[in-house]
């Protein structure tokens, strides 16, 4: 049996990149009866056989697995958001936030387009108040290209955002041959619009990045949800303030003798981070665990 990581997925083979080489790998037929797959960025064992198809034989336990893109044990999720054209939309932001914290995926905050307006500042101060990794990017001179270069290295990440924001910009910064071109090619990748779409993992920077096309942020909101229960967990600046509500059925939204209200008010806890969690509350407080998983 051979350790490896899979790093490529695509028509019921999985390429596995282990110490000695790379090897292309059927998956157990056991999985599907288990009514489980093998995803990208899975550490598994397979068996190496001359005469027949390697085999994934176990896949190891995961840290955490995304539905879409299909990926599994992210260290980082890079959500890139730009300051104008589209103009930045801080309840997107802190809905991926809470996503990536609720998978345990560490969220770094990049704001691009910095040079296009000065207001960035007030956002930067924002998510860096709340105790996130933030950075802001310009394509003219480079600006924060290798803060997030720096951070690639020993991780695998991936890199969400929607359409405009420059997250192509920002990932061709990076490596020139990751990022998806205009029309959708990628040099890596040979794609085109009509190709067959996979996550893949690329070794950039001493790291590994996900190559996921399609991975925007309506996507991701879409096939991740988070209970009204868990909700409170995903905003860190709340943590402090655990336990100290007048009423242990406290919501955190509005109610009196509320610490989260309480730090609000006084600037502790940005207004913002604060509106963000009550509009996602108020959209999964009807919903029940099970009406999830049916």
């Amino acid at each position: 049996m051979i350790k490896g990581k899979i790093i490529k997925g695509i028509g019921g083979f999985y390429y596995v990149e282990t110490a000695e080489a790379v090897y292309e790998c059927k998956a157990r037929g056991n999985f599907r009866k288990m009514n489980v797959s093998p995803l990208v960025g899975d550490d598994v064992e397979i068996s190496v056989n001359e005469n027949a198809e390697n085999r994934i034989e176990t896949i190891l336990p995961r840290k955490n697995a995304l539905v879409r893109p299909p990926l599994a044990n992210l260290d980082q999720l890079f959500i890139v958001a730009s300051i104008v054209d589209p103009a930045i939309n801080t309840f997107i932001i802190d809905k991926l936030v809470a996503i990536a914290e609720y998978k345990n995926i560490e969220p770094i905050i990049v704001i691009t387009k910095i040079d296009m307006d000065e207001s960035y500042k007030q956002y930067e101060a924002i998510y860096r108040t709340a105790g996130f990794k933030t950075i802001a990017c310009s394509n003219v001179g480079s600006i924060g290209i290798e803060e997030v270069k720096s951070l690639l290295k020993g991780k695998i990440s991936a890199f969400t955002g929607n359409t405009g924001v420059g997250k192509s910009s920002l990932l061709n910064s990076i490596d020139e041959e990751l990022a998806l071109k205009t029309g959708e090619t990628s040099k890596k990748l040979g794609r085109g619009k009509h190709t067959t779409r996979h996550s893949e993992l690329f070794k950039v920077c001493g790291g590994y990045v996900a190559d996921t096309p399609g991975f925007s942020s309506l996507d991701f909101e879409k096939c991740e949800r988070i209970l009204k229960d868990d909700l409170f967990d995903c905003f860190r600046e709340f943590e402090p303030y655990f336990g100290q509500c007048k009423f242990s059925t406290c919501s955190h939204t509005s109610e009196k003798g509320c610490a989260v209200c309480s730090a609000v008010e006084s600037g502790e806890i940005q207004k913002s981070r604060h509106d963000s969690y009550i509009q996602m509350y108020n959209d999964v407080k009807d919903i029940r665990e099970w009406e999830i998983k049916k």
